[in-house]
C-alpha cells in the first residue's frame, strides 16, 4: 500500500512540476529515472515538444453544462436544507470519485487504530520538490516568520483547502483537535469500522494541524488526510447523494470521533460533543398547517439561505424565518398557511449555507446564480431568537403596515409618472412642459407658408461658403509657407480638395428661416394665451410640489424601516464575520478559495490553495458579493463576537504559533521536527546540486536590447562595449545611409568655408528634417518613429541635451568612412562629442531614452511577427509574440502616450489569436485521438492558460474578459458530457482549476525566438505591407 500510494504520489508531482497531463509519459519518465523526480522532471523537460497539428477545425463554443448528484437528507441530525439545495461542489464529487491509474490496495480497517500512530512516526520520507515542484528556488521554500502556510492542491482539491484553512483558524476548533486523545481501553473496544476509520482520519488531522502550525515549509501537503477521505467515497456503503457537500461529511466524522471520547463518561449524551457546542444549534418552528397549529425544535449545523429575489443576507435571513402569514384568529372557514422560525440555541461558530445553484428544468441542468448578495462584517442576530420573539413580532407587524403605506404611495406616484391613457404612457410635468412649448411656439409674422416648395433641406444655407473655403486655406497655406522650411512645400498636397457645389439652392436662406421649429396654435388672442399659460405653469408647480412630497414620504418611511432594529436592546448578539468561502465558475466546475480573517493582524487573509496573500475588505466584496463575474460567496462563517475562547487574542501577534506548538504533545513535536530536518535536507540537496551547474545570468534589459540589434559584420561594435555606447552606437549606424545624405548635401560648404562649417550645416538641415518628420500626422500605413530614433525623443519631447548628442554621435559614427569630406566631418565629430561631459548631459537619463527606443523597436518587430504569423494561421507562434509586444508595450506607455506602439491593436490580434487557439485545443481535446488530446493539453497548459492569467492579472477590458468567458465556458460545458471517455473527464478535471483560477499560480511563458532586426527602411516597409493587409484582410509574407 504505501508503495502504490508513493507511486501515485510522485506521478501527481510530476505532473504538477512540468504541466505534462499524458500518465504515460509520466510513468514512464518516471520508470527511466528510477524514481527520482528531479532525474524525471529534468528528461520530461529536455525533451522536444510535439508541435500541435494546426489544420484542426474548432468546434463551435458550447454553453451546455454537465449535470449534477442530487442530495438527500441526513438521518442523525436533522438538516435544513430542501431536495434541491446547494449542488456547491459538483467537481469535490468528482475529484473524490477520480480512482488512480496504478493499481488501488484495501487498507486493513481492523489494524487501523493500531498501526496509525506508527504510520505517523514512519511515514515514508517526501522525495525532494515533492511540495515545491511550482517553484524550484530553494528561497521560496520557507515560511518567513509565523505566517500562514498554504495547503497544496493535489488535483481538485481547492475546496478541502478553503475549508480546512477557516476551520484551523478557528482558536478553539484547532485547540479541540489538537488535544484530541482517547483512552488506551476505547481504542481496544473499537469493532465498528466506520469508528476506526474517524479515528484515523482525526489522527491525520492532528498531524497536518500541527505542520500548519510549526512547520518551516510555505506549504504543506494535505494528502494523508485526502486518501481517506477519498477511500470513504469509493466504498459502497458509504456512497451517499450528498458527496459535494464535504463540510457536512466532515463535521459529521469529527463529530462521532469526539462522540467515542464523550460516551466514556456520558454515554450517547450529544450535548456534552465538542463538535455539537461548537457548530450546531437549535431553531423552533411555529406554523399552522390545514387550520392546525404546529410546533417542533430541530437541529441545525449549517443554515442554508436561498439568494435569489434577496439584496443582502438580513432580507436572506428574514425570508427563512418568515413563511407564509400566520393568522391567530383564524377559523376554520378562513384558514391561513404560514410559518415561523425562531433560533432557540446560536452555536459560536454560525454558517450560512448560500443557495447559489438551482437546476434549470427546460435545460435539464443546474445552472449558478449570480446575483449579487450583500454582507456586513458584523451582524446582530436578536431579531432571529426565540426570546425576542414578543418584540420582533411588534416591529414586524409595524414594518408590514409601513410598507404597505409605501405601496399606497408608490401606486399614487406611478400614476404620475405614468400618465396617460394609450399603450405609451409619460410622466405627466413633462406632458404639462410640452404644451406649454407648444403655447409660446410663435409663427412667423406672415404665417404659415403653403406656396414654397418643400425640397429645400436645411443644409444648403451653408453651402455658398464653400466657395470660399478653399480660397481662405489656399491663402492661409501660402502664408504658412513663406516661415517653413523649403522641404515642407509639398505639405498642403495632404489636404483634401473641397468640392464646388452642384446646384444651386431653390430659396434663398431667408426664405429657409420662416419655416418653424415646431408647430404653434395658428389663432390665439393675448388673454388666451396669457390664461392658458398661467394655468399650464401653476399646474406644473402643484404637480411638481406633489411628486416631490411622495418621494419625501416614501423615502422617510423606507428611512424608519430601515432603523426599525438599530434599537440597543436589539444589539446584544453580535457575530463578527469569520471566513468567507468563495466559488468562481459554474455549477459544474469551479475553484474554490477563501478570504479569513486575521484577528492579531487585524487583516482580511486570502487563502488560494499554495498561496497566502494580505487582502482587504474591498477585495472581498469584488470577488464574494457576486454580480460581476462568475465569482461569488457559497459559504459564510461568522464567530459569537462576545466569547473570547472562540476568538484569536487581540495580542497574540507573532510567537502564537509557537506558542501552540510548545503545548502540543511529545509525538506531535517530534513529527514537526522531523519534517523540518526532512526540508533542511532538501535544501542543502538541492543547493548541491545548484553548485554544480553552470550558472545561467537573465540578461538585463540592456542587454537584452544589445542581442536583439547585434549582427554579424566586421563593423559591428565589440560584446565588450558598455550597453550605453552600443545601444546609442546601434541607433546611430541605423540612420547612416540618411547621415551621408546630409553630409553629401555640404559638398559647397565644405569646398568653400572647410569641415566646421559643413559639419554644422549637415547638423542643421538634419535636424529640421527629422524636425518636420516628427510633426507629421501618423497614417495606419506609417509610423514616422519607426525611421529614426531622434523621430521618437522629439514626439516624446526628449531633453534637448539628449537630442543633440544623439544627433552629434549619428555623425560621429566610424561606419561613415566613405571619403575624405565624410572622415573629416566624423573626425571632427567625434572630438566634439568628447568634448561633452557629464555636466552638459545625464548620461543615465540618456542611457534610459535609448534603452526606451530599443523597445519600441522590439515592441513593432514582435507586433509585425505576430500578425503575419496570426495571418499566416499559425496562432501558437503568433501568440506569443503578441503577448511579449503587448507586456514590452505596457512598460513603455506608462511612460507616455507616444513611448509604445497602438495598445488596442495589439490587444484586438491578442485577444483573436487567443480565441482561434483555444478553438484549436479544444477540437484536439475531444477528438479522442490520444495524441491529439495530448496536444490539445499542452497548447492549453504552455500558452492558453498562461497568456489568460497574464491579461487578467493587469488592467483587464471588458473585451477580453469576455473572451475569457468564452473560453471557460466551453471547457467547462464538457463536463458531465454522456459521450466522453472516462479519461477526458479526468483530464478535464485537472485542467478546470487553472483555468478557472488566475491568482495563485505562477506566470511562466516561453520567450519567443529572436529577430534579425531590419534596417529602419525595410522596418517601415514591412510595417506599411502588414497594416495595409490587415485593413483589407489578406494574407502578407515580407521576407
Amino acid at each position: 500500500m504505501p508503495a502504490v500510494l508513493d507511486c501515485q504520489m510522485l506521478l501527481n508531482q510530476l505532473r504538477e512540476i512540468t504541466g505534462i497531463q499524458d500518465p504515460s509519459c509520466l510513468h514512464n519518465a518516471l520508470k527511466a529515472a528510477n524514481g527520482d523526480l528531479t532525474e524525471a522532471v529534468t528528461i520530461l523537460t529536455e525533451e522536444q515538444v510535439k508541435e500541435p497539428v494546426q489544420d484542426a477545425v474548432a468546434a463551435e463554443p458550447s454553453n451546455g453544462e454537465g449535470s449534477a448528484a442530487g442530495k438527500g437528507l441526513r438521518t442523525d441530525v436533522i438538516d435544513l436544507a430542501p431536495d434541491n439545495k446547494d449542488d456547491l461542489q459538483a467537481v469535490i464529487a468528482l475529484s473524490l470519485m477520480e480512482s488512480p491509474k496504478v493499481q488501488t490496495v484495501e487498507r486493513d480497517a481492523n489494524g487501523a487504530h493500531e498501526t496509525n500512530a506508527a504510520e505517523n512516526k514512519n511515514r515514508s520520507k517526501r522525495k525532494r520538490c515533492e511540495v515545491w515542484g511550482e517553484n524550484p528556488n530553494q528561497n521560496n521554500w520557507r515560511r518567513v516568520d509565523d505566517w500562514p502556510v498554504g495547503l497544496k492542491n493535489i488535483g481538485n482539491t481547492c475546496w478541502f483547502s478553503a475549508v480546512i484553512q477557516s476551520l484551523f483558524q478557528l482558536p478553539e476548533f484547532r485547540r479541540l483537535v489538537l488535544g484530541y486523545t482517547l483512552p488506551q481501553s476505547v481504542l481496544e473496544n473499537c469493532r465498528s469500522r466506520n469508528e476506526k476509520r474517524n479515528i484515523a482520519f482525526m489522527q491525520e488531522l492532528q498531524c497536518l494541524f500541527a505542520l500548519m502550525l510549526g512547520t518551516h515549509r510555505r506549504f504543506v501537503d494535505p494528502t494523508a488526510a485526502l486518501e481517506l477521505l477519498r477511500e470513504a467515497f469509493r466504498t459502497a456503503e458509504e456512497q451517499q447523494q450528498d458527496v459535494s457537500e464535504f463540510t457536512h461529511k466532515l463535521l459529521d466524522w469529527l463529530e462521532d470521533a469526539f462522540q467515542l471520547a464523550v460516551n466514556v463518561n456520558s454515554p450517547g449524551d450529544k450535548s456534552e460533543n465538542p463538535m455539537v457546542q461548537l457548530f450546531y444549534g437549535t431553531f423552533l418552528t411555529e406554523g399552522i398547517h390545514e387550520g392546525k397549529t404546529f410546533s417542533k425544535i430541530e437541529a441545525f449545523g449549517q443554515y442554508p439561505l436561498q439568494v435569489n429575489g434577496y439584496r443582502d443576507l438580513t432580507e436572506c435571513l428574514e425570508g427563512a424565518m418568515v413563511e407564509g402569514e400566520i393568522d391567530e384568529k383564524a377559523t376554520t372557514q378562513s384558514v391561513k398557511y404560514g410559518q415561523e422560525r425562531w433560533f432557540t440555541k446560536l452555536p459560536p461558530v454560525l454558517t450560512f449555507e448560500l443557495s447559489r445553484f438551482e437546476f434549470n428544468q427546460s435545460l435539464g441542468q443546474p445552472e449558478k446564480i449570480h446575483t449579487k448578495l450583500e454582507f456586513p462584517q458584523i451582524i446582530y442576530m436578536d431579531r432571529y431568537l426565540y426570546s425576542s420573539k414578543e418584540a420582533i413580532q411588534k416591529k414586524r407587524e409595524e414594518i408590514r403596515l409601513l410598507k404597505e403605506q409605501i405601496a399606497v404611495l408608490q401606486e399614487k406616484l406611478e400614476r404620475y409618472m405614468q400618465y396617460g391613457s394609450g399603450p405609451t404612457r409619460f410622466p405627466l410635468p413633462d406632458m404639462l412642459q410640452y404644451v406649454l412649448e407648444f403655447v409660446t411656439a410663435k409663427l412667423p409674422a406672415d404665417g404659415p407658408s403653403t406656396q414654397e416648395s418643400p425640397v429645400a433641406p436645411s443644409e444648403p444655407q451653408a453651402e455658398p461658403r464653400v466657395l470660399d473655403g478653399p480660397l481662405l486655406q489656399n491663402s492661409a497655406l501660402k502664408m504658412e509657407d513663406a516661415e517653413k522650411p523649403e522641404d515642407a512645400a509639398s505639405a498642403p498636397a495632404d489636404t483634401p480638395p473641397q468640392p464646388e457645389p452642384v446646384s444651386k439652392p431653390v430659396h434663398s436662406s431667408a426664405s429657409l428661416t420662416k419655416v418653424p421649429e415646431r408647430p404653434a396654435p395658428h389663432v390665439a388672442t393675448e388673454e388666451e394665451m396669457s390664461l392658458v399659460r398661467t394655468c399650464l405653469q401653476r399646474w406644473r408647480s402643484e404637480i411638481e410640489q406633489d411628486i416631490q412630497d411622495l418621494k419625501d414620504s416614501i423615502a422617510r418611511i423606507s428611512q424608519s424601516i430601515e432603523k426599525m432594529y438599530c434599537d440597543p436592546l436589539l444589539r446584544q448578539v453580535p457575530y463578527r464575520l469569520h471566513a468567507v468561502l468563495v466559488h468562481e465558475g459554474q455549477a459544474n466546475a469551479g475553484h474554490y478559495w477563501a478570504y479569513i480573517y486575521d484577528q492579531p493582524r487585524k487583516s482580511w487573509l486570502k487563502y488560494n490553495d499554495i498561496s497566502v496573500t494580505e487582502s482587504s475588505w474591498e477585495e472581498l466584496e469584488r470577488d464574494s458579493f457576486g454580480g460581476l463575474k462568475n465569482a461569488s460567496a457559497y459559504c459564510l462563517m461568522y464567530i459569537k463576537d462576545k466569547m473570547p475562547r472562540y476568538v484569536a487574542d487581540d495580542d497574540a501577534g507573532a510567537g502564537q504559533f509557537q506558542k501552540e506548538v510548545e503545548d502540543l504533545p511529545p509525538e506531535l513535536k517530534h513529527y514537526i521536527q522531523e519534517d523540518n530536518w526532512r526540508l533542511e535536507q532538501e535544501v542543502e540537496e538541492w543547493e548541491g546540486e545548484q553548485s554544480c551547474k553552470i550558472p545561467q545570468i537573465e540578461p538585463s534589459s540592456a542587454s537584452e536590447s544589445q542581442d536583439f540589434f547585434s549582427e554579424s559584420g566586421p563593423d559591428q561594435p565589440s560584446a565588450c562595449e558598455p550597453d550605453l555606447h552600443s545601444l546609442s552606437s546601434q541607433h546611430a549606424m541605423m540612420a547612416k545611409e540618411q547621415t551621408a545624405q546630409a553630409i553629401a548635401n555640404t559638398a559647397d560648404a565644405y569646398e568653400k568655408n572647410g569641415v566646421e562649417v559643413a559639419l554644422c550645416k549637415a547638423f542643421r538641415e538634419e535636424y529640421s528634417r527629422l524636425y518636420l518628420l516628427a510633426k507629421e500626422t501618423p497614417t495606419p500605413q506609417s509610423d514616422p518613429r519607426l525611421q529614426h530614433v531622434l523621430v521618437y525623443f522629439l514626439q516624446n519631447n526628449a531633453p534637448k541635451q539628449v537630442v543633440e548628442r544623439t544627433l552629434l554621435e549619428q555623425f560621429a559614427d566610424k561606419n561613415l568612412s566613405y571619403d575624405e569630406r565624410s572622415i573629416s566631418i566624423m573626425k571632427v565629430a567625434q572630438a566634439k562629442l568628447k568634448e561633452i561631459g557629464p555636466d552638459d548631459v545625464d548620461m543615465e537619463e540618456y542611457k534610459k531614452w535609448h534603452e526606451d527606443y530599443s523597445l519600441f523597436r522590439k515592441v513593432s518587430v514582435y507586433l509585425l511577427t505576430g500578425l503575419e504569423l496570426y495571418q499566416n494561421r499559425k496562432y501558437q507562434e503568433a501568440l506569443t509574440y503578441l503577448v511579449y509586444a503587448y507586456q514590452s508595450n505596457t512598460t513603455l506607455l506608462r511612460k507616455g502616450p507616444n513611448r509604445g506602439a497602438d495598445e488596442s491593436l495589439i490587444a484586438l490580434y491578442r485577444r483573436k489569436c487567443l480565441l482561434k487557439l483555444n478553438d484549436v485545443a479544444a477540437a484536439l481535446f475531444i477528438s479522442s485521438d490520444e495524441a491529439h488530446v495530448a496536444d490539445g493539453v499542452s497548447i492549453l497548459n504552455e500558452l492558453i492558460i498562461p497568456c489568460m492569467h497574464l491579461i487578467i492579472n493587469n488592467d483587464i477590458s471588458q473585451d477580453d474578459l469576455d473572451a475569457i468567458e468564452i473560453m471557460r465556458n466551453r471547457w467547462c460545458s464538457y463536463l458531465g458530457q454522456e459521450d466522453m471517455d472516462a479519461t477526458l473527464q479526468m483530464k478535464l478535471g485537472e485542467l478546470l482549476p487553472r483555468l478557472l483560477d488566475c491568482s495563485a499560480e505562477v506566470i511562466v511563458l516561453k520567450e519567443p525566438p529572436k529577430i534579425r532586426p531590419n534596417s529602419p527602411y525595410d522596418l517601415c516597409s514591412r510595417f506599411a505591407a502588414v497594416m495595409e493587409s490587415i485593413h483589407e484582410a489578406s494574407t502578407v509574407t515580407v521576407k
